[in-house]
């Protein structure tokens, strides 16, 4: 803008030539005064530009710094990951094979394992099936003698031997049917009595 000023200023302060054409001054001012605006906008449009580019230029520094930062993590990680592989797949080779060799062992020991857990299975349930037996033995021992009757002769879930039901059955059974005999004769006895009774009644009053 000031070598634009300067220039216009030297153009005015030359000697007007007789070949030249009249210019008024308020043209010429007017002129001048567009030139100047356009001068000063140019100069805001570079200014502005200057602080674009100040700005474009500090961020593409911290950009760069970043993707630097970046650059130096990712190489430091890729030594510590090559240094890892190097000294650790060695480790890693030698407890996958012991691993491998534990689980073939409980591969061969798993059928012994599973025969013992068959028989401990075997003989809990027979204990189990022992003591539940027990237990109802000795339920049975303490229930009263008529409940144990009742429940032989009138029920079966009496913990006793068919043999013993058929004969505490047999002996009910029979039982029964004599003292319906004897209650039957003492019923024809009582009838024949009071018959005879009302006979020789009737006779003494005749």
């Amino acid at each position: 803008m000031v070598s634009t000023s300067s220039s216009l200023e030297s153009l005015l302060d030359r000697p007007a030539r007789k070949d030249w054409p009249y210019v008024p001054s308020s043209k010429l001012e007017a002129a001048l005064t567009r030139a100047s605006q356009k001068a000063m906008q140019y100069e805001y449009q570079m200014k502005e530009l200057e602080v674009r580019l100040s700005e474009g230029l500090s961020n593409f520094r911290a950009i760069d710094s970043r993707i630097q930062e970046s650059h130096n993590n990712l190489q430091r990680n890729t030594r510590r990951a090559e240094r890892a592989r190097q000294t650790q797949v060695s480790h890693i080779n030698s407890e996958l094979d012991e691993s491998l060799k534990v689980l073939s062992d409980l591969a061969d020991t798993l059928p012994t394992i599973q025969t013992q857990l068959t028989n401990v299975r075997v003989v809990y349930d027979s204990g189990r099936q022992k003591a539940k037996t027990l237990v109802s033995e000795l339920r049975w021992l303490n229930t009263e003698f008529y409940e144990r009757w009742r429940r032989i002769i009138f029920s079966s879930s009496s913990p006793v031997s068919w043999r013993w039901k058929a004969i505490m059955r047999g002996l009910f059974i029979f039982t029964f049917v004599i003292g319906a005999y004897l209650f039957w004769l003492l019923l024809i006895g009582a009838y024949r009595a009071h018959r005879h009774r009302l006979v020789w009644g009737e006779k003494l009053m005749s």
